[in-house]
């Protein structure tokens, strides 16, 4: 605390900050900020993502197929008509080898069925082939609220099923 010095009566602390110090930080910050952020700019302005083919995986044929949909806005599933998409509000539905509808216990007992099957088939779960074991493949909907996915997720996992994917449409890169 700084301290006036000089001639005659009471002496008291001076309560004046000085700011030239915070003035200085604040004018090289500006400087500093002024020059970034057009380099930054540019930067992500000339990024250029390469385009590449994507090959189609060879699917087994014990590979589980999940289709998520939900309810569009008037309450009608997928195969009813007039149906309009799905609905963000919507009741989730799942479809098994995307034709047969299930709800969340019927799903885990047929991934459970099918998965267990498989093993036994291969002589057990010591004797599994890494390259036998089957995989969930999900196809959601844009519009499909995440927990209709993600319960799909949690039933399939729970079944026992270790490899989880999604399916996506490929988007063109020239559209």
């Amino acid at each position: 605390m700084a301290m006036s010095v000089g001639g005659g009566g009471e002496e008291r602390p001076m309560s004046d900050i000085n700011t030239t110090p915070l003035v200085d930080v604040m004018l090289v910050l500006l400087i500093i900020f002024l020059i970034a952020v057009p380099v930054a700019i540019q930067t992500v302005e000339k990024l250029k993502v390469p385009i590449l083919k994507s090959e189609e995986t060879q699917d087994k044929v014990e590979n589980l197929q999940l289709a998520v949909v939900s309810t569009d806005a008037a309450g009608r599933s997928p195969k009813q008509a007039g149906y309009q998409g799905s609905s963000p509000t919507g009741e989730c539905r799942v479809y098994v080898n995307n034709t047969t509808p299930v709800d969340n216990s019927e799903l885990y007992k047929a991934a459970y069925e099918r998965l267990d099957a498989i093993v036994k088939r291969e002589g057990g779960a010591a004797n599994m082939d890494p390259e036998k074991v089957p995989e969930v493949h999900i196809r959601g909907d844009v519009h499909v609220p995440w927990k209709c996915i993600a319960g799909a997720i949690y039933n399939v996992q729970a079944a026992g099923f270790p490899k989880v994917g999604f399916i996506s449409t490929p988007v063109d890169p020239n559209p």
